[in-house]
C-alpha cells in the first residue's frame, strides 16, 4: 500500500475513483445532473485536468498497484490549504484509508509550514461530519448556496508541528 502523486495521465483514473466514490453520497441526497451537477459523483477527467492546470495536486492510494482512493490538496494562500475530493472506493473503506490520505495531506500542509487544512462537507452529512471530528477538524461555518440544494460545513485541522 502506497501513495503517490498523481499527475495528467492519471486523470480518467481519478475521475473514475471520484465518481463510483461519491455515487451513494448522490444517491443518499438526492444529487443529481439538474440540481448539484458539480458534485464529485459526476466528476470528469476534464475536472481533473483543470484542477491540475491550476496547480491543485493530487495524490492516490494503491493497493497492490491497485488505485483505490484519492485526495487532492490545494494551497490558495501560506496559511490555509485545502483538502479536497477524498474518495475510497465503497468495497474499500473502513481500513483506514481515508485517514491515511488526511493524514498526508497534513503532513503536506506541515511541510510547507502551513498551520490550517481547511474542507468543506454536506452541512447534512452527519456521519462524515462526526468521521472529520473523530481525526480532529474543527465545525467552522455552515453556509447555503443558491445553486446547491444542501448547506456546507467548513471544517478546519490544526496542523501541529512535530
Amino acid at each position: 500500500m502506497m501513495i503517490r502523486e498523481a499527475f495528467d495521465d492519471d486523470a480518467a483514473t481519478l475521475a473514475r475513483i471520484i465518481s463510483e466514490a461519491n455515487k451513494d453520497v448522490a444517491a443518499r441526497f438526492g444529487l443529481d445532473a439538474g440540481n448539484c451537477a458539480k458534485h464529485p459523483s459526476f466528476c470528469t477527467e476534464d475536472w481533473i485536468r483543470a484542477d491540475l492546470a491550476r496547480g491543485e495536486r493530487y495524490f492516490v492510494y494503491e493497493d497492490g498497484g491497485r488505485p483505490i482512493a484519492c485526495v487532492a490538496y490545494e494551497t490558495p494562500s501560506e496559511s490555509v490549504a485545502y483538502l479536497n475530493r477524498l474518495s475510497v472506493l465503497p468495497e474499500h473503506r473502513r481500513r483506514g484509508i481515508g485517514e491515511r490520505l488526511v493524514g498526508h495531506v497534513a503532513e503536506l500542509a506541515r511541510a510547507a509550514s502551513i498551520p490550517t487544512v481547511s474542507i468543506g462537507v454536506i452541512g447534512e452529512h452527519e456521519d462524515l461530519l462526526r468521521w472529520y471530528r473523530k481525526l480532529g477538524f474543527m465545525d467552522g461555518e455552515t453556509r447555503r448556496f443558491p445553486h446547491l440544494p444542501f448547506s456546507v460545513r467548513y471544517m478546519t485541522y490544526a496542523v501541529r508541528e512535530r
